[in-house]
């Protein structure tokens, strides 16, 4: 009969206890007596409060809980939290242990990158770039739920390792790369001769090598050891498959891997996120680009969707972050109480939309360029490394805001409002010179690449 694991109101562990023990303790596992007037309940506070990565166990304490502990390994698995990747780890002290603040810089910096990059790429996908809004949307309410910024790097020990395997592939694969383009010249020289007939055979056995090393290295981890040693590759390709169940293993933890990423999650999120941000801009920006001449009423019309769109821009990063946090639709349109937090925290949603509208701005500039199907990621990665840090700013002040009780001083909350104005102004004026610079015209005004789809076409 295997020990056993008993968890109670009262957070009492009982594990492997002899009966006389557990009755030397049973005064833990009885509740206290009730009153005969009973208080009111205390409401527990909103989910979204609690840190990411903390186990609550007391949302799980309905009732007595029993796990079963099957050898010397106790299966917690249904406590995990739903980020199995991790979170950036605090700043070491530089003065007390440099040699390891020089390594979280290195692997940090390094791991940024790289979220960047496979972020980049997969905004550049249509359709799939929902993922990288929905990723950014789940960094940003990260950032609410726990007051940390270092919590808004998803898959931030994840990020290295997908960066090492990126620099892996693309180093072995400059012999290809070389060999393929040898044997084209080869062939636009000297079609009869021998270079034109070897060089392809010699491709083709390379690419097979290559291929068969990197997908070796895949699976035994995709560190920097296993792309440069391919012989323990194949060594320990062998060990795995005399010693049986390798396949089963690595189909269950790939199945693991998928599940962690939680892609329909981050996918719903970005779709909904997206329609809910579109819902309060279309309408604006519709006015907004009705100009067709320099005169007449259309001008008055491009002024009022103008200044709908400065007020628009006022509020919709909290009401993007509020939904982002409470991951309800609804709350995108919850205008009275996004503002509402505005009135505790004014100096910290000035800074965040300082930083979201000014970040903006240089993306922009990309407009007037056409990107070619291979080259989009490149211009994506600009525009990722510029909202990236918006988000995290206004999910700082918005968590800033959620946790004061009381409304600041009314004169930072007017001087807030006096500095926010002309500085949306500006943007707005910004915004509207973007269709002649860009190359799709009027459209240029419908991306709004800050809120909607990070992506520069």
């Amino acid at each position: 009969m295997p020990d056993r694991l008993r968890v109670t109101a009262h957070n009492s562990w009982t594990i492997g206890r002899t009966p006389v023990e557990q009755r030397s303790r049973s005064t833990l596992d009885t509740p206290p007596p009730q009153s005969d007037s009973p208080a009111d309940p205390i409401p527990p506070p909103p989910p979204w409060l609690r840190p990411s990565d903390a186990l609550a166990i007391d949302e799980f304490i309905d009732e007595p809980l029993e796990i079963e502990a099957f050898g010397d390994s106790l299966e917690l698995t249904d406590f995990v939290s739903s980020d199995a990747f991790g979170v950036m780890q605090p700043f070491p002290n530089p003065l007390r242990h440099p040699l390891q603040m020089l390594g979280w810089l290195i692997r940090n910096g390094f791991g940024v990158m790289s979220l960047l990059l496979l972020l980049a790429i997969v905004a550049a996908i249509p359709i799939v770039n929902l993922l990288a809004l929905g990723f950014l949307l789940e960094a940003q309410a990260r950032v609410i739920r726990t007051g940390k910024i270092r919590h808004g790097f998803p898959l931030i020990a994840l990020a290295p390792r997908i960066g090492m395997i990126a620099v892996g592939i693309g180093v072995w694969m400059l012999p290809v790369w070389l060999l393929g383009s040898h044997a084209a010249d080869a062939q636009l020289i000297d079609p009869a001769g021998g270079s034109a007939a070897s060089l392809p055979v010699v491709t083709f056995l390379v690419s097979t090598l290559i291929a068969t090393h990197l997908c070796l290295g895949l699976a035994r981890g995709g560190t920097f050891g296993c792309f440069i040693r391919p012989i323990k590759n194949v060594r320990w390709m062998i060990g795995q498959i005399r010693g049986g169940g390798y396949f089963e293993r690595a189909e269950r933890h790939l199945i693991g891997f998928m599940t962690a990423l939680r892609l329909k999650h981050h996918f719903m999120l970005g779709l909904r996120g997206f329609v809910g941000a579109f819902a309060w801009l279309v309408i604006p920006t519709a006015l907004f680009a009705a100009v067709r001449t320099s005169g007449g009423p259309q001008v008055l019309i491009t002024i009022l969707g103008g200044l709908l769109l400065l007020i628009t821009f006022a509020w919709v990063p909290f009401l993007q972050a509020r939904f982002a946090v409470e991951d309800r639709l609804s709350a995108m349109f919850e205008l009275r109480a996004v503002r509402q937090l505005f009135c505790r925290a004014p100096i910290a949603w000035l800074v965040a939309v300082f930083v979201v509208f000014v970040m903006a701005v240089p993306p922009y500039l990309l407009k007037a360029f056409d990107y070619s199907s291979d080259a989009r990621w490149l211009g994506t990665l600009v525009f990722i490394a510029t909202i990236y840090p918006g988000r995290i700013v206004t999910g700082w002040a918005y968590g800033r805001a959620v946790r004061k009780q009381q409304n600041a001083w009314f004169g930072s909350r007017w001087l807030s409002r006096t500095i926010m104005l002309p500085l949306l102004l500006v943007y707005v004026v910004l915004l509207f010179l973007t269709q002649f610079v860009g190359t799709q015209g009027r459209a240029e005004l419908f991306f709004h690449h800050a809120f909607l789809l990070p992506v520069p076409f």
